[in-house]
């Protein structure tokens, strides 16, 4: 492999350190904002009503877990709102189940999917309009909500002033594919979104924000003096799209660290997981130009150290400053994902596999970008709009 060598100059692995440096140096920063709400927050006597909103489409497996859930949480003025999205497996039936056992659980009457709208978007709509509670959640239906999330999320709310307020809940994973992919939420989150400039920006920056759409939580005079979710209808990544609404409307959004409050397993395996991220991960980006940068920052960062320190051990007879520099890029890269899975409970011995996460990603972007430009985008069976392809809205 000396080959390999060879076509590596020496100061391309300065540019990997600085690389990598910069993503563990944005992490703890990060950190600092990113932080857990209060546990012992209490309910106000003017706490305002919470509607959690929950799209469901062939979610049996999920639906009555994900409602039980929620209401053993210890707020007051609560209320569940389901919407069947023409589900074809038992999710009616459960949905119905649930109403006749509590009161505080609705549903919102399903209405055929108009052209041009996802799915989950048109869900998350008629939802809206069917809830007129002072704050609306939009919670996916496999997430978990611990007994004190809601109380701590309005709490959150309330002090960090926002309109629009997410988390990225406890992934929990449970396979080699799983785990090599989920996690890497939590890395480019931390790596490359500046809280600090999401949280002082004034007028708020849009550019500057993230959202999870397994949890949303909106003031709904906001959410409708915005447009909702119409404004993001043939989006598959509302993540991205409304937070970037709310702000340039001049509403400010926030993020809170809520992996001890609530959890969510994303998919079972590695092919689900895969296409689960392919579908909207190029929207994220927004543009072929950012996903070439990327592209090259993940390649030249966080892939090519760990291949060069290999090659250099294989030689046996190894160039030292060659392995020098990419020792020091991958001891930073490792203690950056060491950190995030102490702070995210990911499993330790995702570190040492960190570049192969990283790989895989980037080749899902990839794949995403393709399943983009060729309108091949799709979910629970049904297509979507080919996404635009020019620089980010």
């Amino acid at each position: 492999m000396s080959w390999f060598l060879v076509l590596i100059p020496w100061w391309l692995l300065v540019v990997a350190i600085v690389i990598a440096a910069g993503a563990l140096v944005m992490t703890l920063v990060n950190f600092r904002f990113f932080t857990r709400s209060r546990k012992d927050a209490p309910v106000p006597p003017d706490a305002p009503s919470v509607g959690v909103c929950i799209p469901a489409r062939n979610e049996q497996d999920n639906i009555g877990a994900c409602v039980a859930a929620i209401l053993a949480n210890d707020y007051p003025n609560l209320r569940v709102v389901v919407y069947d999205d023409q589900s074809e497996d038992d999710t009616p039936r459960i949905i119905d189940e649930l109403i006749q056992r509590d009161p505080r659980v609705g549903r919102a009457q399903t209405r055929p999917l108009p052209a041009g709208w996802i799915g989950k978007q048109w869900a998350c709509w008629q939802l809206a309009h069917s809830c007129h509670s002072d704050l609306l959640l939009f919670l996916d239906a496999d997430v978990r909500l611990s007994a004190d999330c809601l109380r701590r999320a309005v709490d959150a709310r309330r002090s960090l002033n926002a309109e629009l307020l997410s988390t990225f809940p406890r992934q929990i994973t449970r396979s080699l594919g799983e785990s090599l992919l989920v996690p890497m939420i939590f890395f480019i989150l931390l790596s490359y979104l500046p809280f600090g400039r999401m949280r002082r920006s004034n007028p708020p920056d849009p550019n500057a924000s993230a959202a999870c759409g397994q949890f949303i939580l909106v003031s709904r005079a906001a959410y409708f003096s915005v447009g909702g979710h119409e404004t993001c209808r043939n989006s598959m990544h509302e993540g991205v799209k409304l937070p970037r609404v709310f702000r340039r409307s001049g509403f400010h959004t926030d993020l809170f660290d809520g992996t001890d409050v609530l959890s969510c397993r994303m998919y079972r395996g590695f092919a689900s997981t895969w296409r689960g991220f392919a579908k909207n991960a190029f929207e994220g980006l927004g543009s072929p130009a950012l996903l070439i940068f990327i592209t090259i920052l993940h390649l030249v960062g966080h892939v090519l150290p760990w291949l060069v320190l290999a090659a250099t051990l294989f030689e046996g007879q190894i160039p030292s400053i060659h392995f020098g520099l990419a020792l020091a890029a991958v001891l930073i890269a490792f203690v950056q994902r060491i950190v995030l899975s102490r702070r995210f409970a990911h499993p330790l011995w995702l570190a040492p596999l960190h570049p192969i996460g990283v790989l895989l990603m980037t080749l899902v972007q990839w794949h995403s970008f393709l399943l983009a430009l060729t309108g091949r985008r799709g979910w629970r069976g049904r297509s979507a709009s080919p996404v635009a392809t020019s620089s980010p809205a």
